[in-house]
């Protein structure tokens, strides 16, 4: 296929070497609002050249992917859809789905558009943060999909087996709260965790020294961009909020344990945590 790429940044520029790797892309073209990003793609070989007119690089293209911010992509995704034609495809790799889908209910190309959702990523951010291999073996959910021309579906569901990543079919409703339970409360704790060791703990080679590998795969999320983050809240903060708050009571449920010195209930509750074994060995 010809694949534009619109947003080069940690999902755009990964699912590019992924689709070149896997043979799945005959030419891959970019599109970048970042110059200095734009720049970095094109010596990193993450595309072959960088469009910057967005209805040409669509009209380009068998399938177009929107990897932007959750913000932008709600403006981007309509004039994607203006400029795309019956045998193109659109997708979107956003963390967060009802709102987007909202902004394109109504629209009369909606059926080219399947949203997609890989449950894929790190910490870092930007044209050097793409890596090969990815999204291979992990899930990426399809969401609304009755509501997507089947061809267009059978596109994605193909693509996305090649790469290869399992497949999971969600409404909208449904991915943003469970993606809140399981992704995004990750985030906001891992900013909590750093932001309470760079309060109490001062001196910054302490931290350095003493931080063990515990430490620092709970607070690797605290690198996370903002520009990536507080989109995504935003969009989902009404799920967000409501696991916050289920967090917040386990914490000082727990703090109430060690406040009593009640050593047996803490231990059960440890305990019942690690219940999480059977579900993540």
């Amino acid at each position: 296929m010809n694949v534009t790429i619109i947003g080069l940044g940690l999902i755009g520029g990964s699912l590019a070497l992924s689709l070149r790797q896997h043979g799945l892309a005959h030419r891959l073209v970019g599109v970048e609002a970042s110059e200095p990003h734009a720049r970095r793609a094109l010596e990193l070989g993450l595309v072959e050249e960088v469009e910057t007119d967005l209805a040409t690089a669509v009209r380009r293209a068998d399938l177009i992917v929107v990897a932007v911010p959750m913000d932008a992509m709600v403006t981007v995704l309509p004039p994607v859809l203006d400029a795309v034609a019956a045998h193109q495809v659109v997708i979107d790799v956003g963390s967060t789905k009802q709102a987007l889908l909202a902004a394109v209910a109504r629209h009369p190309n909606r059926g080219r558009f399947v949203a997609v959702h890989p449950m894929a990523g790190t910490e870092h951010s930007g044209p050097e943060a793409a890596m090969n291999g990815l999204f291979e073996g992990k899930t990426v959910v399809l969401c609304d999909t009755a509501n997507s021309d089947p061809d267009a579906v059978r596109v994605v569901e193909q693509l996305f087996q090649a790469l290869p990543m399992r497949l999971l079919y969600l409404d909208g409703a449904d991915h943003d709260l469970h993606t809140a339970y399981v992704s995004h409360i990750s985030h906001i704790t891992s900013f909590a965790l750093a932001l309470t060791v760079l309060e109490k703990e001062k001196e910054e080679q302490r931290i350095f020294d003493l931080a063990s590998g515990g430490f620092e795969s709970t607070v690797r999320l605290a690198k996370s961009s903002p520009a990536t983050w507080v989109p995504i809240f935003r969009q989902n903060r009404l799920n967000v909020l409501d696991v916050l708050d289920e967090h917040l009571h386990q914490l000082q449920h727990l703090r109430e344990l060690l406040a009593k010195e009640d050593y047996p209930a803490l231990t059960e509750k440890i305990q019942q945590a690690n219940h999480i074994r059977k579900i993540l060995p």
